[in-house]
């Protein structure tokens, strides 16, 4: 269970494709879940991961900004995950990833949604599997740019 809700946070960080360009600056990633099954899992903490939000604080500079919402989709190296599929084209995103686990076969990530210069809005399933059993994680996600100038 503590590996998956660490991976719960790092996998909702969106990852690669092509798109139009972004407004370089601070912009921000709040990832909702929305269905939690994690066999083995407290009852009682999966109700209370329903619903609750998490926002990552991203900074864009110009130079990553040009790569369109493919710039917010870059995970963290250490999480070393590979896109099946990456298709962000004409306001929509199929965006398919595997991400291994350090237990099991790796887990898939199946991003779907739409987005335009101000960012996207996309629901995240993530499904794999647990000792004890099939797990499925379900986040609506949304990036907003929230100034033109990052945090420090």
């Amino acid at each position: 269970m503590r590996a998956i809700i660490p991976s719960l946070i790092l996998l909702s960080l969106p990852l690669s494709a092509s798109a139009q360009s972004l407004q370089p600056g601070n912009w921000d990633l709040t990832s909702t879940a929305v269905d939690l099954v994690v066999p083995g899992a407290p009852a009682f903490l999966m109700r209370m991961m329903r619903g609750k939000s998490k926002t990552e604080h991203r900074c864009l500079p110009p130079e990553q900004s040009r790569a369109g919402v493919a710039a917010l989709f870059v995970p963290k190296a250490e999480a070393k995950c590979t896109v099946e599929r990456a298709v962000i084209a004409d306001g929509r995103i199929d965006h398919v990833m595997s991400c291994p686990q350090k237990k099991g076969p790796p887990m898939r990530v199946v991003r779907t949604g739409t987005y335009n210069a101000a960012g996207f809005t996309a629901r995240m399933t993530m499904t794999g599997q647990t000792e004890k059993g099939a797990m499925r994680i379900v986040a609506d996600q949304v990036a907003t740019r929230t100034g033109a100038t990052c945090r420090k």
